[in-house]
C-alpha cells in the first residue's frame, strides 16, 4: 500500500469511494472545485491537493472520477491539469462515464508522455459507493490493471477487465441501457398494476421471485412505493449515458431503438424540470400519462 494514489472529483460517488481508499488504508492526496467535498475527504484523512497537475504531482496512481468527456478532457489535458504534473510511470484511472472514443483520445495524449491510463466506470449508484461493492468494468492494458485491481477492490465488489482502453465504457453504456430500460418496464408494470387496481407493493413481492426480478427491481420499487426520489443516480447523468450510447451504437452501425424511446422519456422528465431527480422518477412519466400514483396503501 505504498503507493500514493491521487483522487480527483469528489462528487455523488467520487467522495464515498475515495472515502473507501482511505479506510482500506490507502493514502490518498484529493481535490474537487467544491470545497465543502474536498474538506469531508480531507477531514477523513487524505491530503489535500491544490489542482489537478499538483495532485498528479504528487501521486503514482491517479484516479478521476468526472461527469463526463468534457470535464475529463479538461482536468487531464488542460492547464493545470493532470498531464502537466505526472511522472512517466504514472498511472491514470479514469472511472467516469464517457464516450468510449474520448477514453482513446485521451489514452493516446497522455501515453505520449508515458502515462498509462486505465478507463474504469462504475455501476451501482450512490449506495454502493457507500458501502463499496460497485462493479467496476475495466478497459486497457492488462499489467496496469494488475497493479491497480487491489485498489480497485476496496471500492467494488465486482472488478473485471473487459478488454483495451475503451471496452471499460463500452461495458458502461451496455449496462446503462439494461438499467433504463428496466427502469421503465418496471415502471410501465406497476402503474398497469395500480390503475388496475391491485396493490403495487404485493404485486413487486409476488413476481421478484420470479423471472421479472432484478436487481433493478429491488432497489427502485421500494423508492417508488415510499416516493422517494432522492438522487443515487440522476435523470441528467443517465441522458449523458443514453446520448453517449446513442452516438457509440450508430457510430459502430448499431440501431438502438428501445434506448432512444426512453431517451424521450427522460427528456421530457428533464423538461418537466426533474433532472436532478433519481432516474427512478421515469415512472412519473407513466404516471402523468395515466394520471394515477404509484405509492404504498
Amino acid at each position: 500500500m505504498s503507493k500514493k494514489i491521487g483522487f480527483i472529483g469528489l462528487g455523488i460517488m467520487g467522495k464515498p469511494m475515495a472515502k473507501n481508499l482511505l479506510k482500506a488504508g490507502y493514502s490518498l492526496v484529493a481535490y474537487d472545485i467544491v470545497t465543502d467535498a474536498l474538506k469531508e475527504v480531507v477531514a477523513a484523512g487524505a491530503e489535500e491537493g491544490k489542482s489537478p497537475k499538483d495532485v498528479a504531482a504528487r501521486s503514482e496512481i491517479i484516479i478521476t472520477m468526472l461527469p463526463n468527456s468534457p470535464h475529463v478532457k479538461e482536468v487531464v489535458l488542460g492547464a493545470n491539469g493532470v498531464l502537466e504534473g505526472a511522472k512517466p510511470g504514472t498511472i491514470l484511472v479514469d472511472m467516469s462515464s464517457i464516450a468510449p472514443l474520448v477514453s482513446k483520445e485521451v489514452y493516446e495524449k497522455v501515453k505520449a508522455k508515458g502515462v498509462v491510463m486505465l478507463d474504469a466506470p462504475v455501476s451501482g449508484g450512490e449506495p454502493k459507493a457507500i458501502d463499496g461493492t460497485l462493479s467496476i468494468m475495466v478497459g486497457g492494458p492488462e499489467d496496469a490493471y494488475k497493479e491497480v485491481e487491489n485498489i480497485l477492490k476496496a471500492m467494488g465488489a465486482s472488478v473485471v477487465l473487459v478488454g483495451e482502453i475503451g471496452s471499460g465504457n463500452v461495458t458502461k453504456l451496455a449496462n446503462q441501457i439494461i438499467v433504463a430500460l428496466n427502469i421503465a418496464a418496471m415502471s410501465e408494470a406497476m402503474v398497469l398494476a395500480t390503475k388496475a387496481g391491485v396493490d403495487p407493493e404485493k404485486v413487486y413481492m409476488a413476481i421478484r421471485g420470479g423471472l421479472a426480478g432484478s436487481t433493478v427491481l429491488d432497489a427502485k420499487v421500494p423508492m417508488v412505493l415510499n416516493r422517494n426520489f432522492k438522487p443515487g443516480f440522476r435523470i441528467e447523468l443517465h441522458i449523458k449515458d443514453l446520448m453517449n450510447a446513442l452516438d457509440t451504437a450508430h457510430g459502430v452501425g448499431v440501431p438502438i431503438p428501445l434506448t432512444s424511446q426512453v431517451m424521450e422519456i427522460m427528456q421530457a422528465l428533464k423538461v418537466d424540470g426533474m433532472e436532478k431527480n433519481d432516474h427512478n422518477s421515469i415512472i412519473r412519466y407513466y404516471e402523468k400519462l395515466a394520471q394515477v400514483e404509484v405509492k404504498k396503501n
